[in-house]
């Protein structure tokens, strides 16, 4: 009995060890195909999706009077988010405005006496040019009045004039004299009050100009207000998924407080952590294949637009030393950023940190 048993096992190992035989070729042959496969190919799970997530904060102090969003909604670019009470800088407003207006009026005053002053510096400077033209007439009644003088003392020499008409000349030349003195001055007066219509003039003009600054400045004082008020009322700045609210109605917000975080979904790259052995081939342009662990059947492509500057581990908290301490050699992984192709799928969420598979092409 156990002779034919021996026999039969005898006749089944051939078999067996064919059969054996077979599995190793075939699993020879499957470890070839994927080792060919893999020969042009740097693949990683050590990949996640990224996107902008910008906080949104807070721009002036004060009470909110209402929150417009809940946790995790969708809004468009503009949209209100929550308001702050905007009492204190509509009137902050109202303030400047009022400043503004007095500035203006200011100005206003200003350019009318600059007119005056112009009016008043032109009729002293024809007063004076009349005071000067006296003065020359003067000269010439005067100029007369002695030629006059000199004729009759020449007749008188020779009794051809009689003494009243001495006299009367000699009267005539005192009165011109008189004139002529009282014209200078008048000249000198006329000049003295055109020069200082002329240095008013100039002191209106740096009045004016003394008005212009102030005016400049309230009107930056109104805008300020104005941004300020502006502010008051919290908008989304992009479109986006509003995230981590922390702000309830009634909340006083000082400046600089979050009240969420918006996270863009319409710009959205993959970073992938490549170890340092797997950039030799590495290059920008490369097509990728990424697959995404949330959904399974989305296949999405995209190319390798740039590599990173340095490691993780030097962009870390407190960078290693390795001229310190004990030496243990870590493989080292360098950040890879690439671009996605636009999907034909635009159901899937691909919010940034969910985690990917990238495959990149370094023959492509």
């Amino acid at each position: 009995m156990a002779t034919q048993e021996a026999k039969k096992e005898k006749k089944a190992n051939p078999k067996r060890k064919k059969l054996l035989i077979g599995l190793g070729a075939a699993a020879v042959i499957v470890a070839a195909i994927f080792i060919i496969l893999g020969i042009g190919h740097e693949k990683t799970d050590n990949a996640q999706i990224d996107g902008n997530i910008t906080p949104v904060r807070a721009s002036v102090s004060g009470y909110v009077d209402a929150v417009l969003f809940q946790d995790n909604q969708q809004v468009k670019k503009g949209d209100t988010l929550a308001i702050i009470r905007s009492n204190d800088y509509a009137a902050m407003v109202a303030q400047a405005e009022a400043g503004l207006a007095n500035a203006q009026a200011t100005l206003a005053a200003a350019k009318a006496g600059l007119n005056m002053a112009d009016q008043n510096a032109q009729a002293s400077a024809l007063s004076s040019l009349a005071s000067k033209e006296t003065v020359t007439s003067a000269e010439t009644r005067l100029w007369k009045a002695q030629q006059d003088m000199a004729r009759v003392n020449a007749m008188a020499k020779d009794n051809a004039a009689t003494p009243q008409q001495v006299d009367a000349l000699k009267a005539e030349v005192d009165v011109a004299k008189a004139q002529l003195e009282m014209a200078r001055k008048q000249t000198d007066a006329a000049q003295a009050q055109a020069s200082g219509s002329r240095s008013h003039a100039k002191a209106q003009e740096a009045q004016i100009a003394l008005a212009e600054a102030l005016v400049a400045q309230r009107e930056a004082e109104v805008k300020l207000a104005r941004i300020k008020l502006g502010y008051t009322v919290i908008t989304a700045p992009f479109d986006a998924i509003i995230s981590k609210k922390s702000v309830e109605p009634g909340q006083y917000l000082s400046v600089g407080a979050p009240v969420c975080a918006a996270v863009d979904l319409h710009d959205i790259w993959i970073t992938a952590n490549f170890k340092e052995t797997q950039l030799t081939n590495l290059r920008p342009g490369q097509p990728v294949k990424v697959e995404v662990d949330a959904y399974p059947d989305l296949k999405l492509t995209g190319h390798v637009a740039s590599l990173g500057g340095a490691t993780g581990a030097r962009f870390s908290l407190l960078p290693p030393d390795n001229a310190t301490g004990n030496f243990v050699k870590v493989t080292q992984r360098l950040s890879v950023r690439i671009e996605l192709d636009p999907a034909k799928d635009t159901s899937a969420l691909l919010a940034p940190g969910l985690s990917v598979v990238v495959d990149v092409n370094t023959k492509g």
